[in-house]
């Protein structure tokens, strides 16, 4: 490994260091810091984050066992190919894992990335045909799938009760020695894409290893932070968060920083360090190296797209990319505001005052929002569900763009959780799915009414949706999405009590808000309209009941409008009877809720918005650039000035920062449908529309 030295005082032996900059602290551990590391193990423990030996030998067997099967296949494919006895003694063929469990990190119950790597002579299409038959034969290989036109290609099969996603990466070499080494950049040449990708989750989770100081360290500080992460409602790459490659970086990144502390300081320095990173500098465990193989890499300098990332965590292994791709305007300040609070709570553990568990206690999201949109994915069958909900989950993070790009909404926040529906709001033979995301409106000054139109913003989310599974050939008779606002008093209709009652607090937790012990952390919900009241009870936007509509040719009649209609009152008027019946929409607009029915949009164009920034949740201004560390007592500044060093030397070849702040908005995501791409015919009915009024007031 490239390891930097720099020189010490007193013409002392020079300090390894690791990363692209000197380390913040080379302090070693005290016994306190022993005894903290010691009490954050045992709060991890109910959670399962540790595997007995047992089962991690059970692990073991079953990789052996999988390894023996891709050598014998490998030979025999090898015998068909008419290679010669020699040859085919010394072929070989191995299988590497990554992920979280080639980092050591896995949990009780979780599955195994796995890669099988093999010589030039085995072709892809073998491994989907003869290896996927040669698993079959065995009665431990269960629920056996492949997904060939996948991405990243991938086999899925449980064997003896461990659930194995399977990769195949072809290398143009003779044979496969059992002690191959992936990181070497010279094995890429001559690959196709699909070898390049496959072969990339290895090459990623073992440089992250190589660039660790202490591997044992790092493993405990992430499998905190992972916790934390789930917990807290942040891990899935999927929907805008991060996931575990992300997380594992920003941990080793830590470990990089401080390497000689253990799991407890490190997990409190994790906090301390993201909590005043200046996003959208990237974080970076080594310096970029060009192996000239004519990859593409993530380069702001030369590739434009770059320049809009949000939050860029930049893989180690060549070709270097970004791990947070899908990471957005309101995904960044959820996950900024959680590293801030993570900072006040280990604050609180190493100065005694709170136990490890506080870290681990979930939020309550059906208590911060006032307003949500529930979407709900439903099918007639349960394997046609499960098909369903993959796709509507993978594409939930257009909605949530959607949404962010409406002028009047501040923040989007999905839970990553989803929930089944409630029998009362579903048909009895229906498998329902649904996912729940709060809402905070912007303020608006001197404004009597706003009308917001969310029409747009929903139903191009659900061309997405219909237009991807068309294109792969998924959309079923009953696969419907439907999207319906409601307020948090009305969350009961859908969840069970215990998730959308107001936790009581205890009486020291009283204590400490009102004397400002939890004033540095600001709430999201501080920038959205108090006392708001609507004046629908969940109006839904439907689905088609099967199969979408072909949009006409007139873009007016395709869409029936979804109407919030926000009133802000900026007087001291008594609202007690106002609401008692709905209010009429303004003159301008004519609102028909009967399907086929026509309505003129309000125009709802935004202003323009600035890529890169967080919305400004505090004092509801337009701008969404990124925030400066806080300025915060000066008792505390020696926190700021701990960490400044790194944040202002981190990519400094690269001018990342200023440029992304001045484009505009991001590009779309690659990974999309075409705009182009046609949707899907229709012999069904036509969306049904309904109108959605929302009355919103404020107080100076």
């Amino acid at each position: 490994m490239k390891e930097m030295s720099s020189t010490m005082p007193g013409g002392q032996q020079p300090q390894k260091h690791y990363g692209i900059t000197s380390a913040i602290s080379l302090a070693p551990p005290r016994d306190i810091d022993h005894q903290y590391t010691k009490k954050l193990c045992d709060a991890m423990k109910p959670f399962g984050v540790f595997e007995d030996e047992e089962e991690l030998n059970h692990r073991l067997a079953v990789l052996g066992k999988l390894n023996n099967f891709v050598k014998e296949w490998i030979a025999e494919i090898s015998e068909l190919k008419n290679l010669p006895p020699s040859a085919i003694s010394c072929v070989g063929g191995k299988i590497f894992t990554f992920g979280s469990y080639r980092l050591g990190v896995h949990t009780k119950g979780a599955d195994i990335d796995a890669l099988c790597v093999a010589p030039r002579h085995v072709e892809r299409s073998d491994f989907f045909q003869s290896f996927f038959e040669k698993l079959k034969q065995h009665e431990e290989i269960k629920d056996l799938r492949a997904v060939e036109d996948a991405f990243v290609p991938v086999i899925k099969f449980k064997f003896d009760g461990i659930e194995i996603d399977l990769l195949f990466a072809r290398l143009a070499l003779q044979s496969i020695p059992d002690n191959l080494d992936l990181r070497g950049d010279s094995i890429l040449r001559n690959l196709d894409i699909r070898c390049i990708r496959s072969l990339n989750g290895c090459r990623v989770t073992d440089e992250i290893l190589y660039l660790v100081p202490n591997k044992e360290n790092f493993r405990l500080t992430l499998r905190a932070i992972k916790l934390w992460a789930k917990r807290r409602g942040i891990y899935s790459n999927m929907l805008g968060f991060l996931g575990g490659v992300s997380w594992a970086m920003l941990v080793a990144r830590t470990c990089q920083l401080y390497p000689n502390a253990v799991a407890a300081t490190l997990v409190h320095k994790f906090f301390l360090v993201f909590s005043k990173w200046e996003w959208p500098n990237p974080v970076l465990l080594k310096q970029p190296e060009d192996s000239n193989l004519n990859l593409p890499v993530w380069d702001p300098r030369v590739n434009p797209s770059d320049r809009y990332h949000l939050m860029p965590i930049i893989t180690p292994a060549y070709p270097q990319q970004n791990s947070t791709y899908n990471v957005s305007t309101s995904t960044r300040t959820i996950m900024s505001e959680e590293f801030k609070y993570g900072l006040s709570v280990t604050d609180e553990i190493l100065q005694g005052k709170a136990e490890w568990s506080k870290l681990f206690e979930p939020p309550n999201f059906f208590q911060k929002y006032k307003h949500y949109i529930v979407l709900t994915a439903s099918a007639s069958t349960e394997e046609n569900h499960l098909e369903w909900i993959g796709l509507v989950e993978s594409k939930i993070r257009v909605l949530v763009g959607n949404l962010e790009r409406n002028e009047y909404i501040t923040l989007a926040h999905v839970n990553p959780q989803s929930f089944p529906g409630s029998k009362e709001n579903r048909n009895e033979n229906d498998f329902v799915s649904m996912w729940f995301i709060g809402i905070i409106f912007k303020k608006v000054e001197n404004a009597e009414s706003v009308n917001i139109d969310l029409t747009y913003d929903i139903q191009s989310f659900t061309d997405t949706v219909y237009r991807q599974a068309n294109n792969i050939n998924m959309l079923k008779e009953g696969m419907k999405i439907e999207a319906t606002h409601v307020k948090k008093k009305q969350l009961h209709q859908y969840l069970p009590p215990e998730l959308v009652q107001k936790k009581k607090r205890s009486i020291a937790e009283l204590n400490r808000s009102s004397n400002g012990g939890n004033a540095k952390r600001m709430s999201l919900d501080n920038s959205h309209l108090d006392s708001s009241r609507d004046t629908d009870s969940g109006t839904p936007f439907s689905s088609p009941t099967s199969k979408p509509s072909k949009p006409a040719s007139d873009t007016d009649d395709r869409y029936d409008p979804l109407v919030i209609r926000v009133v802000l009152y900026t007087g001291k008027t008594s609202l007690s009877n106002f609401f008692a019946s709905p209010p009429s929409p303004p003159a301008s607009s004519s609102i028909n809720t009967v399907m086929g029915g026509s309505m003129n949009p309000i125009d709802t164009s935004s202003p323009k918005e600035e890529p890169n920034g967080l919305e400004d949740s505090v004092n509801g201004a337009l701008s969404k650039r990124p925030r400066s560390p806080t300025q915060e007592d000066p008792a505390k500044r020696h926190k700021d000035s701990e960490v400044s060093s790194v944040l202002s030397v981190q990519f400094a070849n690269m001018v990342v920062s200023n440029v992304a702040v001045s484009l505009p908005q991001r590009l779309p995501s690659m990974e999309l449908p075409d705009a182009s791409s046609p949707l899907p015919a229709s012999n069904s009915c036509r969306v049904v529309k309904n109108s959605i009024k929302l009355a919103l007031n404020r107080h100076k």
